[in-house]
């Protein structure tokens, strides 16, 4: 009696990724109402600048309350519907933003901004604009394990995740395009010049689209530096091209200003269909005036971006120092990161075998023994069991340095069954070996005890 979308199993809901968070609502981690709980370390959260928000909502009152700076209400025309295309001062505000975040080496256009609600919405929306049901997009691997959701549920669309240069062209896919995430989620590293070069003659070579998720463009903390695929393009002359056309930026508020709960995403193209498409698409999904508004004041404010930006990174990259010293006490690595609110975590020597089964069994006892909620490495469809995606910057310092002391606790007990299990079948061996020998072995054995005895 119900439709297709509805009992099919496409949705992802039953990924580890999504596993892990519910393990997590059942038994959350509170440092004083349940100190046993598992700790959130699955969700990209960015909760460590939020007093520096609060500070201008505190100086800037007149935002919040609905009224400009001559004091006068304005809730009545935020009330009323307002057109889907957004509020220009909003629209205006926040590729400025964008524009200061890439260090003001590219400017964008108002015009080609489309509003959405969060950048799920957006992926989506492009997806429906750029590929037909049973289309492919390319992601190299490891990638966000949201967007089997995001991607294909509603869409249609097929992902064909691809490692290196492989196309696996022979799933007989239509390919429309490829989307990266850059910085990476789940590696929190950032592409360099060359490999963005490459993507660019790639999708020129076989004319499809290029989408680069560019959501935690605001969040590198140190070097190499962003850089935009739109510099690319201006780079390579290209930005009134049809190749152009063919590129499109997924951005969002949720970890630049740590603001998942207001839902702003934005799709930015230089392909006039697909905007005006995806504007008509988004009145399925738009964002609330209020929300635009407030967005609007903080973001005109270039002393606060300035400030937030430069004191954000900061704080990203001193958090993140703490995740990896603190794994790296209990003997596990990291792959080396620039950006990001997560550590692509290195927990191979970890593995009962070297299987996704073995990933799969580690990750049960994270979840469940040492009371951590972490990505597995096979939720992001990556290639080689025993990586592991752990998130920094969605607690506080205390409960990152409790989880460090149980990640210790946890690696420390698994070193002491090991050898303990070494040292048994040890035992065992030399208790089967020993009796297969015959008698005047023992015997001799036991006189050449006696002669090192004497000796001594």
């Amino acid at each position: 009696m119900l439709s297709e979308k509805v009992t099919c199993n496409s949705h992802g809901q039953d990924s580890s990724y999504f596993l892990g968070w519910e393990e997590y609502e059942k038994n959350p981690y509170d440092e004083f109402k349940n100190p046993n709980g598992i700790i959130q370390m699955g969700v990209a959260e960015n909760q460590l600048s939020f007093d520096l928000l609060q500070s201008w909502l505190e100086k800037n009152p007149q935002a919040m309350a609905f009224r400009n700076y001559n004091n006068q209400s304005i809730f009545e025309n935020l009330a009323l519907l307002q057109d889907y295309h957004g509020l220009p001062a909003f629209k205006n505000a926040l590729v400025k933003f964008m524009s200061e975040i890439r260090g003001g080496s590219v400017s964008f256009n108002p015009n080609n901004l489309v509003l959405t609600a969060g950048a799920t919405s957006a992926n989506e929306t492009l997806m429906f604009c750029l590929a037909n049901p049973g289309d492919a997009f390319l992601l190299p691997t490891p990638y966000y394990p949201g967007f089997d959701r995001d991607l294909k549920w509603r869409t249609g669309a097929e992902i064909v995740p691809i490692q290196c240069s492989s196309l696996n062209e022979k799933q007989n896919l239509k390919v429309k395009g490829v989307l990266v995430t850059n910085p990476s989620n789940p590696l929190g590293t950032s592409l360099s010049l060359h490999e963005l070069d490459l993507l660019v003659n790639f999708i020129s070579s076989r004319n499809i689209h290029l989408v680069s998720d560019e959501i935690y463009s605001g969040t590198v903390f140190s070097s190499p530096s962003f850089i935009s695929i739109m510099e690319v393009l201006k780079n390579k002359n290209l930005m009134n091209t049809e190749i152009a056309k063919r590129v499109h930026i997924v951005y969002s508020l949720s970890k630049d200003l740590g603001l998942p709960g207001f839902q702003i995403g934005a799709i930015y193209s230089n392909d006039e269909m697909v905007v005006s498409a995806a504007k008509k698409m988004s009145s399925f999904g738009l964002v609330s005036s209020q929300t635009q508004h407030l967005l609007s004041e903080i973001l005109s404010d270039q002393n606060f971006t300035k400030t937030y930006l430069s004191e954000n990174r900061r704080r990203l990259k001193e958090r993140h120092e703490m995740l990896v010293s603190g794994l790296k006490k209990s003997g596990i690595g990291c792959l080396p990161s620039n950006s990001g609110l997560f550590c692509w975590v290195d927990m191979r020597h970890l593995l009962s075998s070297n299987t996704f089964e073995g990933e799969m069994e580690l990750w049960k006892m994270i979840v469940y023994q040492v009371g951590l909620n972490i990505s597995p490495g096979s939720s992001c469809h990556c290639s080689e069991p025993g990586w592991f995606r752990a998130c920094f910057a969605n607690m506080s310092e205390q409960t990152l340095d409790h989880a460090m002391q149980r990640v210790k606790s946890f690696v420390d007990s698994m070193a002491k069954q090991n050898n303990q299990s070494r040292h048994q079948k040890l035992m065992n061996r030399n208790s089967r070996r020993t009796k297969s020998l015959p008698k005047w072995v023992f015997e001799l054995s036991f006189h050449q005890q006696e002669i090192v005895a004497n000796e001594r």
